[in-house]
């Protein structure tokens, strides 16, 4: 065989970095997926169960005096270090009606509030998600526009409408009609939740209805359905995962709401998240506070895992 038939050897292929540095981990045991996931579950870990671990911590305690103003669970005596866990919060949690009385009505108004806000928003979703596609961007950006401007500011603002002498009441008077009580009920609190998380139901309920075949609702109409049938039989059930992620989202932010009984609800409107201002600025009583945080958590919780439980049953059928 002549030199000119010899077979080439092609040089050997150099390594990229990042390849380098993919076989140098996967030697001590690190694969991609592992950094990938390393991010969020660093910042899970720094930014809410240390947190977490500190305030569960703190609702084992008990108030005094000084800095900082709880006792510490650690004690050293005499060489020897003893653990001191007090439950009297939580079993004042479960003794106090006003604890419970703020349980209920936190969970009340949340819940009556997450209803009337799938009424309102559900027709809104379903209209966005009809309508052209030059009109969709458009109305979306309108539901997304509250967002560019301060929350406190616009739960503020509902109070130059609902108040005595409001723009609502101004323009009732236009057709002489007396002036309506708004302020300070649970009806303004009620039409503060709702006008604020709004947005939430409308953009999970828009995702999914965007994404329903339009060839079911001529399939239906086809075999003698009428619009209400189509609407009854078809649309509501596909587009329940949209209403489960909605009502998540609107739920569970308001059991907890601080802001918005606090400028449009009265003395009579009772929240946890008022209690827990109270019992953290105004009875100085951080064991108590965070024993109320732990307790709330713990409400939220539940109803997450339901609500997963129902969305996850309803994606296998």
């Amino acid at each position: 065989m002549t030199a000119a038939h010899e077979p080439t050897i092609p040089p050997p292929r150099r390594l990229r970095p990042w390849n380098v540095v993919e076989r140098r981990l996967a030697r001590v045991g690190i694969t991609g997926r592992m950094l990938v996931l390393a991010a969020p579950v660093l910042w899970l870990l720094v930014f809410f169960l240390v947190p977490l671990a500190v305030v569960f911590g703190i609702s084992l305690a008990t108030k005094q005096f000084g800095r900082p103003p709880y006792s510490a669970l650690l004690s050293t005596e005499e060489g020897t270090v003893q653990l001191t866990l007090h439950l009297n919060n939580y079993i004042r949690l479960f003794t106090d009606n006003l604890y419970v009385a703020a349980y209920l009505s936190s969970i009340r108004i949340a819940a009556i509030a997450t209803v009337i806000t799938l009424f309102i928003g559900y027709p809104m979703a379903y209209a966005i998600a009809r309508a052209p596609d030059r009109w969709r961007n458009i109305l979306l950006m309108l539901v997304v526009l509250p967002f560019f401007t301060s929350f406190l500011l616009r739960v503020y603002a509902l109070t130059g409408f609902m108040r005595g002498n409001g723009v609502i009441n101004q323009f009732l008077g236009l057709f002489g009609i007396q002036p309506l009580v708004m302020m300070q009920t649970d009806f303004a609190v009620y039409v503060g939740i709702v006008y604020t998380y709004l947005p939430f139901m409308i953009l999970p309920l828009y995702t999914t209805l965007v994404k329903l075949d339009v060839s079911l609702f001529e399939a239906s109409a086809d075999l003698g359905a009428r619009p209400l049938r189509t609407f009854l039989s078809v649309t509501l059930p596909l587009s329940l995962p949209g209403i489960v992620a909605g009502s998540m989202l609107v739920f569970i932010p308001a059991i907890g709401e601080f802001v918005i009984p606090s400028l449009l609800g009265g003395p009579e409107t009772l929240m946890i998240g008022r209690v827990l201002w109270d019992e953290f600025f105004s009875a100085t009583n951080w064991p108590r506070a965070a024993a109320v945080a732990m307790a709330m958590l713990v409400v939220v919780v539940v109803p997450i895992m339901l609500l997963q439980r129902a969305q996850s049953a309803v994606v296998e059928k």
